[in-house]
């Protein structure tokens, strides 16, 4: 029996957990975890037990950011065999992961060189290192050629990918005439370059949905976070973006809660959800990681942490119903990603077809809305 896999967190996790199962012992189990909040750890340990309740013979292997910064953690569990920790050489292949046999995420990058307070993810990754061109487009080919109709670039920070990540996508799609659905996973806004601008005005193959770690909308707590934009900053390259590629859709990370936060902060990220037309929030209340920074700020009462991660998310999901709404009516090219019917279109709207096959892609006329699901027809 073949190794298998359990996987938490980021994309760039799911890149990597096909490869790490591949070099595994036969009949174990590998759980890649996640650190990036308490949150996740906790998740991890609760995997992992789980994980051993159903199958208690086999072996558990885990590694992953949570097990690289606090391996002693790990092995102190009974149900762990073994914790692998991570080297910092520089990537030499670019890892992939086949989701559902139709998508799939290669990783182009690793490290950050940048120090946010609130993060502890470049101590468990390490400097930025970047995966050389010539292996990137071999990876990429290979994953057309085992099915995958889309090919989402990740990493810990892609925009920070050497000699530019537009001229990295530039490349790809001269070189890859069969690549013919392009994502990219969340982008630092601040590193953005002109190519990748001018890609994203006039390349149908760059699927047009950008995800931003924006983290705040208050410029004294995006200093506080060490962020390198302010307010105004984001503002300006979601601007960019609409104006290279008007249906273009915006997605954002955002953190609730973070230490010294006021109301007046507060408020600032939650109208920031407005004025970059952000349909795909992900909310994070704040989490002090150890060792971090932020963990010696004054930290905000817990309960209003929740409090205004439940605003966020409130207002980000009256946003989303809205924008899929908008959708009603028009047409969309969908990739089908399961067996139901389900996939997304080039926006990143979720569509449900009716008897589409899985791995077709399919345009579709938009006739309804079923919960967080718009209901297409073939065309």
């Amino acid at each position: 029996m073949s190794a298998e896999t359990i996987t938490l967190g980021c994309r760039l996790n799911f890149a990597e957990s096909e490869a790490m199962a591949a070099a595994a012992p036969d009949g174990s189990l590998i759980v890649n975890s996640c650190a990036v909040t308490n949150e996740a750890v906790r998740q991890t340990r609760q995997a992992i037990r789980r994980a051993h309740r159903l199958a208690p013979e086999r072996p558990i292997i885990v590694t992953g950011c949570a097990a690289q910064l606090d391996p002693q953690a790990f092995r102190a569990m009974p149900e762990v065999a073994e914790v692998r920790n991570r080297d910092h050489a520089l990537p030499a292949v670019a890892s992939a992961g086949l989701i559902h046999q139709v998508k799939s995420f290669v990783a182009v990058q690793t490290g950050c060189d940048h120090r946010c307070t609130f993060c502890s993810i470049w101590t468990a990754r390490g400097p930025s290192r970047s995966v050389a061109y010539d292996e990137v487009r071999r990876a990429v080919e290979r994953e057309l050629g085992r099915g995958a109709k889309e090919i989402v670039l990740t990493g810990v920070d892609i925009t920070d990918y050497s000699g530019g990540l537009g001229r990295l996508c530039q490349r790809l799609l001269a070189d890859v005439p069969t690549l013919k659905r392009l994502r990219l996973s969340s982008l630092d806004s601040i590193e953005i370059d002109g190519v990748l601008l001018e890609l994203i005005a006039s390349e149908p193959r760059l699927m047009p949905h950008f995800h931003l770690s924006l983290q705040a909308g208050d410029d004294l707590i995006l200093k506080r976070m060490k962020r390198r934009h302010l307010r105004r900053d984001a503002v300006a390259v979601v601007a960019a973006i609409k104006a290279a590629r008007p249906e273009a859709t915006i997605g954002a990370d955002l953190i609730a809660g973070f230490p010294t936060e006021s109301e007046e902060a507060a408020l600032n990220t939650l109208a920031l959800l407005d004025d970059c037309d952000i349909i795909a929030a992900h909310i994070f209340p704040f989490s002090p990681r150890p060792e971090t920074p932020a963990a010696r700020m004054p930290q905000v009462e817990r309960e209003l942490v929740k409090a205004r991660a439940a605003r966020l998310r409130g207002h980000a999901a009256t946003r989303r119903s809205a924008w899929l709404e908008t959708l009603i009516g028009s047409r969309q090219r969908v990739l089908i990603e399961n067996g139901r019917g389900e996939g997304h279109g080039a926006s990143n709207a979720p569509v449900r077809i009716s008897g589409a096959a899985k791995g077709h892609i399919i345009d579709a006329a938009i006739i309804g809305r079923d919960g967080n699901h718009l209901i297409g027809i073939a065309v």
